[in-house]
């Protein structure tokens, strides 16, 4: 079957910066006329609680986790000392102040525009064709030029939206179709629709090794955080570690002397899930190197495109079916490789 690709319309804007990786602390941005100095009193209800304790209290308006982070920077006192550590324990009369700056998680809710290329719109949701290299939604190391920053930038109804609208999401480095609604109606709806199964979701990938097993197979099985490497998910035993059922369809379109090309089908949608999936039956994703995969004919990201969504719309009851072709890195390496796509 050939890919029918909708005319897009391109969005102008500045060009997508590489994301930073991820950290564990945020620095507060610099001083400025956002920041503002302000003294505190430990009082009698606060004694003997650890300092971070006693200013959420004291501080209502913040959380304790930015107030850490201020601690972090050096910008809390008490009693004429720089106070950074959080488990400190205070006194009753103990006087201080905090100096208080905007963090990037505070300022994550900005419109940026950015290029982004709109395969469908109505009214009530936009169909976004998203590449490779941005992120969905802010997130430590990645508090701006993500999807969600773009979203706010083309749409002003967007700002009045739970995550601009963004109902799911794909990794960073995933290419492909999403679906965006753009009143809350229809994001309700979309939700509803994801959770009972009513939103088609298909994948191109191709992974190391020729195909094992039969040309088309089911995996069933759980996904959860990786009890020994806690940046990475895993197929766990749901009897020894926390995770949620997984099922994921899967079935083979060629294959090379080293590779394979196949088509996945989502029933649930876990983090990592396909990634994961393949990983556990001996075939990584060429480029995914989180999971067992190297990168190859040019691929150095997870060779994983969203080529397929097909759902009823929401309010009007249309049936829709979006097709993408592979983008061009993808599509190259296909190429090389004497695989053909047009078979999804």
């Amino acid at each position: 079957m050939a890919f029918v690709k909708q005319v897009p319309s391109i969005i102008s804007a500045d060009p997508l910066g590489n994301p930073a990786e991820p950290s564990e602390y945020e620095e507060p941005a610099d001083p400025g006329e956002a920041s503002e100095t302000r003294p505190f009193a430990i009082g009698a209800d606060q004694h003997g609680q650890r300092l971070d304790r006693a200013l959420a209290t004291l501080l209502p308006e913040f959380s304790r986790s930015y107030i850490q982070q201020l601690m972090a920077a050096g910008l809390v006192m008490l009693q004429g000392r720089r106070a950074s550590k959080p488990s400190a324990a205070v006194q009753a009369g103990e006087r201080g102040s905090i100096e208080l700056r905007p963090t990037p998680q505070s300022q994550a809710f900005k419109a940026e525009p950015m290029a982004l290329q709109v395969v469908y719109e109505d009214e009530h949701l936009r169909v976004i064709d998203k590449p490779a290299g941005l992120v969905v939604h802010p997130a430590p190391g990645h508090w701006s030029g993500t999807l969600l920053n773009g979203l706010l930038a083309l749409d002003a109804k967007a700002a009045s939206m739970p995550r601009a609208g963004i109902v799911h999401r794909l990794d960073r480095d995933t290419s492909g179709l999403m679906v965006v609604a753009r009143t809350r109606p229809a994001m309700d709806a979309l939700v509803a629709k994801i959770a009972a199964r009513e939103v088609k979701r298909q994948y191109l990938a191709v992974a190391h090794r020729s195909w094992t097993g039969p040309a088309a197979r089911w995996v069933d099985a759980p996904i959860g955080r990786d009890p020994r490497n806690r940046l990475r998910m895993a197929v766990v035993d749901l009897e020894r570690h926390p995770g949620k059922l997984a099922r994921t369809h899967i079935e083979l379109l060629g294959e090379a002397d080293e590779v394979c090309l196949v088509r996945c089908t989502l029933e649930t949608g876990r983090t990592h899930q396909i990634r994961v999936h393949m990983a556990s039956i001996g075939h990584p994703l060429v480029g995914d190197a989180l999971y067992g995969g190297a990168p190859a004919a040019g691929l150095s990201r997870q060779a994983l495109h969203a080529f397929r969504l097909a759902f009823r719309h929401p309010i009007t009851g249309v049936d829709h079916d979006f097709r993408s072709a592979p983008p061009d890195d993808l599509a190259t390496s296909l190429t090389q490789w004497g695989l053909d796509y047009n078979r999804a």
